[in-house]
C-alpha cells in the first residue's frame, strides 16, 4: 500500500471569486459590463424601484445566469458597505396613498380639513406607539453591570498602531500583543482579536481567557476563501517592507532573459534536471494531497500553475526547476507527514516565487550573483554606467547576453527604471531585499496555511526556536495588513 496521502479539500465552493491577476480566471465581459452597471447603481447607497428596473433589463439583455448575478450583486454590496460602513436599501414601496402632499389650496376648505384629520389620526398613531413603548420598558428586566466599564472604555480609545509598533521592534515579548488583544477585545472587533491570542498562544504567553477566544474559533481544517487575491493586495499588504519594489521591478524585467541563461549554463555544466516525461502530473485529475494543492493556490494568489512533476524517491519537498516554462518537482519530503495547513503554508511560500519580481531569487539565492545580475541590468539601462574594471569585467557579459533576449519594450523600461533608480537615490540593498522576499514568501504561506503554530513549527525545523522569519510571522499576524487580506478572501470571523 502506498505512504503518499491521498488528496482531500483544496477545492473551492461555486461562489468563489477567482482573479484576474497573472492569468488565473476572471469576470466574462458580459458581467463586467453588469458589474459597471450595478457599481453605477450604488453610488448613493439606495436601489430604487427604476434602477432595479434598469438592472432587470441589462440582465435580460445580456442573458446572465441570476443565480450568478445574484452572487454578484451580494459581493458587490458586501464590499460597498464594509468600504463605506453603510447599509444598502432597496427600496420598492410607494408612499402611502394616506400620507400624499395635499395640495390645499386647489383644494380649498375641504382640503384643509382633510389635512386636519391627517395630523390627528398621526397624533393618534404617535400616542398608540408612545402607550406601546412604555409597556414593553416595564416588561424588560435589566441587568446592568458597570464592573469593567472604565477599562473597558479605556482600552477601547487607545492607539493599536502604538502597541503594534512595540510588537514590530519585538515579537516574542508578549505585553505589546497582549495589549492589542485587550484593544480589540473592548471595540468588538472579534478577528482581530483571535489573531492576537493566537500569537500569545504560540508565545506560550497565553491566559486562559486568550486561549479560550482561540480555541473556539480555531480550525484545523483548510481554508474556505470567497475569493482569490488580487494585484493590489499583493502590493498593498503581501510584500514585505524589505522588499524595495523599484529593485523588484527591475528584477521582474530580466527574469525571462535570467532564466534562459540559468537553463544554459546549468545545462552546460550537466546539472540541468530533466524530470522524466512520465512523472508529468495532471494537477486537475490529481489524488495527492501535496500535487491537489498545487492548482488551489495557484488559484488562490491570482497565478498560473506551473507544469508539476511528481519524484516519489527525491529529497526534496516543492522544489523548482529550471525549465522553459519553470516547473515544479515534488518530492518526498512532501509527500506524507502534513496536514493540510502544512501543505498550504509550503506551497504557497513555494509559489510565491513565481510572482515576476520574485523569480530571479529562486535561480540565485547568492546575494553576490543577485549583485551581478542587478548591475548588469542597469548596465543594460544605461551602457554608460561608472562601474570599476573589475566589475565591468564580470558584469559585462551578463549584460550582454540579457540585452540579446529582451524586446525593445523591456529595454526602454530599464533604461526609465534607471532613471528613477538615480533619482531615487542610486541605492539598493540586496541583502535585504533577498530577506525580503523570503519574509513575503513566507506571508504568502501563512495567510493560505491561518495556522500560526504549524507555521512556527515547520519554520523551526529550518531556522530554529523563533527565528527571524518566524517572528516576522508574529508581527505580521497582528497587523493591519493581515486583518485586510483576511477580509479581502473572506476567511475574516465575522465573515464566517
Amino acid at each position: 500500500m502506498s505512504d503518499i496521502e491521498s488528496a482531500e479539500g483544496f477545492e473551492f465552493e461555486e461562489e468563489f471569486r477567482y482573479s484576474q491577476v497573472g492569468g488565473a480566471l476572471g469576470l466574462g465581459p458580459l458581467e463586467t459590463q453588469y458589474e459597471e452597471l450595478f457599481a453605477e447603481v450604488l453610488e448613493d447607497g439606495v436601489i430604487t424601484q427604476d434602477e432595479r428596473a434598469r438592472l432587470e433589463k441589462a440582465a435580460d439583455n445580456l442573458g446572465i445566469d441570476r443565480g450568478r448575478l445574484f452572487r454578484l450583486e451580494q459581493a458587490m454590496v458586501a464590499a460597498y458597505q464594509q468600504r463605506h460602513h453603510v447599509k444598502i436599501v432597496e427600496h420598492f414601496e410607494e408612499p402611502a396613498q394616506s400620507i400624499q402632499p395635499i395640495d390645499t389650496q386647489a383644494a380649498g376648505d375641504a382640503g384643509h380639513e382633510m389635512l386636519l384629520r391627517q395630523i390627528e389620526q398621526l397624533r393618534a398613531r404617535v400616542r398608540e406607539l408612545e402607550t406601546e413603548l412604555v409597556r414593553l420598558q416595564a416588561n424588560v428586566n435589566v441587568e446592568v453591570d458597570l464592573t469593567h466599564l472604565e477599562s473597558t472604555v479605556a482600552d477601547a480609545t487607545e492607539d493599536p498602531e502604538e502597541a503594534w509598533r512595540r510588537v514590530r521592534r519585538d515579537p516574542s515579548q508578549p505585553a505589546a500583543i497582549r495589549a492589542l488583544y485587550r484593544i480589540y477585545r473592548a471595540r468588538g472587533d472579534q478577528d482581530k482579536a483571535w489573531c492576537a491570542a493566537q500569537a500569545l498562544v504560540v508565545l506560550e504567553a497565553a491566559t486562559s481567557e486568550e486561549r479560550e477566544l482561540f480555541e473556539r474559533f480555531r480550525s484545523t481544517a483548510l481554508i474556505a476563501p470567497r475569493g482569490a487575491l488580487t494585484q493590489e493586495a499583493w502590493q498593498r499588504y503581501l510584500f514585505h517592507p524589505e522588499q524595495e519594489p523599484l529593485t523588484g521591478q527591475i528584477f521582474s524585467l530580466i527574469a525571462p532573459a535570467a532564466l534562459l541563461g540559468r537553463v544554459s549554463a546549468l545545462r552546460r555544466q550537466g546539472l540541468l534536471h530533466q524530470p522524466p516525461p512520465e512523472a508529468r502530473q495532471d494537477t486537475t485529475k490529481a489524488t495527492v494531497t501535496a500535487i491537489r494543492a498545487i492548482p488551489w493556490a495557484a488559484t488562490m494568489l491570482g497565478l498560473p500553475s506551473p507544469p508539476v512533476f511528481l519524484e516519489k524517491d527525491r529529497d526534496t519537498g516543492y522544489e523548482h526547476i529550471p525549465a522553459v516554462p519553470p516547473q515544479t518537482v515534488v518530492g518526498k519530503r512532501v509527500l506524507s507527514g502534513l496536514k493540510q495547513p502544512e501543505h498550504a503554508f509550503l506551497i504557497g511560500r513555494h509559489l510565491a516565487f513565481y510572482r515576476q519580481e520574485n523569480y530571479v531569487k529562486a535561480l540565485f539565492s547568492a546575494v553576490p550573483d543577485l549583485e551581478d545580475l542587478f548591475l548588469a541590468a542597469l548596465t543594460v539601462g544605461n551602457p554608460g554606467l561608472p562601474i570599476a574594471a573589475d566589475m565591468k569585467q564580470r558584469v559585462g557579459p551578463i549584460a550582454r547576453a540579457i540585452e540579446a533576449i529582451l524586446e525593445p519594450a523591456q529595454t526602454d523600461a530599464l533604461r526609465a527604471c534607471f532613471l528613477r533608480f538615480v533619482e531615487e537615490g542610486g541605492r539598493t540593498n540586496l541583502q535585504r531585499w533577498s530577506q525580503g522576499v523570503e519574509k513575503t514568501a513566507c506571508r504568502v504561506g501563512m495567510l493560505l496555511s491561518n495556522d500560526l503554530g504549524a507555521v512556527h513549527a515547520l519554520l523551526e525545523r529550518e531556522e530554529g526556536r523563533r527565528g527571524d522569519y518566524a517572528k516576522d510571522l508574529i508581527a505580521f499576524t497582528t497587523s493591519e495588513p493581515y486583518f485586510a487580506l483576511r477580509r479581502e478572501i473572506g476567511i475574516a470571523i465575522d465573515q464566517n
